[in-house]
């Protein structure tokens, strides 16, 4: 299989709007934003000093995106943790956030769409806006306003 039979569909629209809100909230520590779904995805940004080109960055990502896709499958789980009939619910699925050594990852999910975002070190309170931005064009994109 070719590369190209791995990518989205995403428009050009929603992918500038998904990076804009990323480095809006996160400023210059953002290193990385991974559009994806269950099956494809796209690698919308990278900081040019990461990789030698986008094609490296892209073999870089398949790993990550590969555990992220996980996340589909939680959804159920997620979903009765939200409902808690019991008044001992956690309330909505926001976002993830995965802390390294000298980073973090972040991933926003909306219905069968998804973003992963990659960062420095930095305060953890910029990742809300950035997740909250990008859930909102997630939502668009996945009910068909791509």
């Amino acid at each position: 299989m070719s590369t190209e039979e791995h990518r989205t569909t995403i428009s050009d629209d929603v992918a500038t709007g998904l990076v804009s809100a990323a480095r809006t909230s996160l400023g210059d520590t953002l290193r990385s934003v991974v559009y994806f779904t269950p099956s494809a995805f796209d690698v919308l940004y990278l900081r040019q000093e990461l990789y030698d080109s986008m094609e490296a960055g892209r073999a870089a990502k398949e790993q990550l995106v590969e555990l992220e896709r996980v996340g589909f499958a939680e959804a159920p789980v997620r979903t009765a943790i939200v409902r808690g009939e019991d008044g001992t619910g956690i309330g909505p699925y926001e976002f993830t956030v995965r802390f390294h050594e000298d980073g973090f990852v972040v991933r926003v999910l909306e219905g069968d769409v998804g973003t992963i975002m990659t960062t420095d070190s930095m305060d953890l309170n910029a990742f809300e806006d950035a997740a909250t931005a990008v859930r909102r064009l997630l939502a668009d994109a996945s009910s068909g306003g791509e």
